[in-house]
């Protein structure tokens, strides 16, 4: 079998498309998602036993089940349930929001708990209100000390939005789907799809090693 990669030249205004609705995609995720992982991740360090079982709960689910089922149930399933039309687009935000929040809230949870007690004492000899002590004092600490591990789930949910395909959505790699089946060379177009995918999270997880060496040697650890 012969390759002929330069039948691509014709489909790069479709592909760059792609690539772009998938970095939206996942920069909304990732938005969304860290910040319910930092509260989810407070509430899993919370005194109160409810708070600490219903956040359990569900990064538990999230976490324990495919990415794929929990798509197609928000997609299929949640439109019957609420009586509303949700997009492919807004069912991969829901989904893939939910997945990150449930993956980074462990990130939040070890980093919170690797705060000293002195901290929240002196937050309690200030009078600070919750709110200031966790936006002024809890919050900046907990994403120092999380940075390198929330990268890592960054690069993780990228990989991860090319799921969305499957429920229509006009990402990267749907996009290269339908040039493939359309020009009956799968190997080459999804051989580019691969190495875009790869060029994009490879140097993301250079960065990472990168990171996490100068934050330990800012915290001293």
């Amino acid at each position: 079998m012969s390759l002929d990669f330069s039948v691509l030249a014709r489909f790069e205004h479709a592909l760059l498309l792609g690539l772009l609705t998938t970095l939206e995609l996942t920069a909304v995720c990732i938005l969304l998602g860290c910040s319910l992982g930092f509260f989810v991740g407070l509430a899993r360090t919370s005194r109160s036993t409810t708070l600490r079982f219903i956040s359990s709960i569900y990064v538990e689910f999230f976490r324990g089940t495919p990415v794929l089922i929990q798509l197609f149930w928000i997609f299929f399933c949640l439109p019957l349930i609420l009586g509303v039309e949700l997009s492919n687009f807004m069912s991969g935000v829901i989904a893939l929001t939910l997945y990150m929040g449930a993956i980074t809230s462990e990130t939040f949870r070890a980093s919170l708990k690797s705060i000293g007690p002195e901290q929240f004492d002196a937050c309690v000899a200030l009078g600070l209100p919750r709110r200031v002590q966790v936006t002024s004092v809890i919050l900046p600490q907990a994403v120092l000390r999380a940075i390198p591990t929330l990268l890592s789930n960054c690069v993780s949910l990228f990989k991860e939005s090319a799921l969305v395909s499957a429920v229509g959505m006009a990402d990267l790699m749907f996009v290269g789907q339908n040039i493939s089946n359309n020009t009956a060379r799968p190997v080459e177009v999804l051989t580019v799809v691969a190495l875009i995918y790869f060029v994009i999270a490879f140097p993301l997880t250079r960065a990472v090693t990168l990171v996490e060496g100068r934050i330990l040697e800012k915290l001293a650890i």
